[in-house]
């Protein structure tokens, strides 16, 4: 599981943070030991009051312990997994509290400790705190045979990013067909007989006529690429002018980049705010679902509470008539009767709390493979859209790059960026070759 621990003041905002319902659909304080309070705002102020005889100012050590999101993993399993991280910390025996949230069909733990040794009156030192949790968090991935996120395999692989704006474009470019693309042109000018009618035919296609810097006639596409003319339509420069004018009395490119970048940088937009809408009108329904199933489990839940605490009440009343009283009782307690009855209501007590624990954790999963069914639908409608959405905002960037530097070429930004990795890969190279 993946372990989060930082060295922190602020009792009373981490208690508020911790007991948080609104953001959280389940919050359940697990344990407090240590303590005298009974609750965990009592208790973290318990901390604070006692850090006040030390210089101490980060008095808490508060971690998160997050589990694969498709996993169960049994509150036990928690429990060591916090045994081993305090040991490895030095933290053996220190006050502490357990909270466990429950969201979108996932649950994670939160514990907190107390730094202060009060025997000695002084912060626990807590040296390379970081590195021993990630240590620790691997050994839990590969004993429970979870897939390691690959942060733990190369360190430099750790939250990897989309392609770069170069890098989507080539492979925009790359995706053309430069047959289609040539007979496209040719179309274009076998069905026109002047410069009105040719760039309607290009622009219906998604380019745009210009004037280029050096080659006369030019046409750019959507994202700002420039044709020669001459060389994809295959006629002469002569026959280009007999039908088209002059060139000079075209925009330029530089303008055309402008012109095109503000067109299409507004057009993106509308297609963002289109595809956002979508997303809310499919998500709207799952999520009036989630609140429903939130507030159905709290209830499930409070009533397994009530149940138990009633068995519980009962039973222990069962045991308690089982011991005899008066000169009867005290008969047993000379034959060791007494001394027996009692070692069996505890078995008995043992056992029956075994029996809530397991109908509760029963329950926690089933009310867990429910909601992550909701949550899997939920991260579909997301993800349905994700690709869209993140294409549309790589374009709208790509574009009012373009507007601020209209001169540029794209695919000369790209030869460059491109030029530039090679050199650096072959420097490399010669330097484990140097080695």
């Amino acid at each position: 599981m993946i372990l989060k621990g930082s060295k922190r003041t602020g009792a009373m905002a981490l208690a508020l943070h911790l007991l948080n319902e609104a953001d959280n659909e389940h919050v359940e304080l697990h344990e407090l030991r240590g303590f005298s309070s009974d609750n965990l705002k009592g208790a973290l102020k318990e901390i604070q009051a006692i850090s006040q005889g030390t210089r101490c100012k980060q008095y808490l050590f508060s971690l998160s312990l997050s589990p694969p999101e498709t996993e169960c993993v049994p509150v036990e399993q928690f429990e060591k997994a916090i045994e081993r991280i305090e040991k490895k910390l030095g933290l053996e025996d220190q006050p502490r509290a357990i909270v466990f949230h429950e969201k979108e069909g996932r649950r994670h733990a939160h514990c907190v400790w107390s730094r202060i040794d009060s025997d000695e009156m002084k912060a626990i030192d807590m040296p390379y705190f970081k590195m021993k949790l990630r240590d620790v968090s691997k050994e839990l991935f590969l004993e429970h045979g979870w897939k390691l996120p690959r942060g733990f395999l190369d360190s430099k692989e750790r939250n990897p990013e989309n392609f770069t704006l170069a890098e989507y474009q080539q492979a925009k470019r790359q995706s053309e067909d430069p047959k289609a693309l040539k007979a496209m042109f040719q179309e274009c000018w076998a069905s026109s007989d002047n410069r009105q009618s040719f760039t309607q035919a290009l622009e219906d296609r998604g380019f745009y006529l210009a004037a280029g810097d050096q080659r006369g006639f030019v046409a750019l596409d959507f994202q700002g690429e420039v044709y020669s003319l001459s060389r994809w339509v295959g006629v002469r420069a002569k026959e280009l002018k007999a039908r088209l004018g002059d060139c000079a009395t075209l925009p330029k490119v530089s303008e055309t980049k402008e012109n095109l970048a503000k067109r299409m940088t507004k057009t993106l937009e509308t297609h963002q705010k289109t595809i956002r809408q979508q997303i809310q009108n499919e998500a709207a329904p799952l999520l009036r679902e989630r609140i429903t199933m939130q507030k159905k489990h709290r209830e499930e839940r409070e009533r397994m509470k009530e149940f138990h605490e009633k068995r519980q009440t009962t039973e222990n009343r069962t045991r308690a008539e089982r011991l005899s009283k008066g000169l009867k009782g005290l008969w047993h307690r000379m034959t060791g009767k007494y001394q027996r009855m009692r070692d069996e209501n505890e078995k008995q007590l043992q056992k029956s709390k075994e029996r809530d624990s397991a109908e509760k954790r029963m329950m926690i999963d089933t009310q867990l493979k429910e909601r992550r069914q909701l949550q899997a639908v939920l991260v579909s409608v997301r993800q349905e859209h994700k690709s869209t959405l993140t294409a549309l905002r790589e374009d709208t960037a790509y574009y009012m790059r373009l507007g601020r530097d209209a001169t540029s070429s794209p695919r000369a930004e790209f030869q460059k960026a491109e030029g530039r990795a090679q050199s650096r890969s072959t420097d490399k190279g010669r330097g484990r070759a140097i080695e």
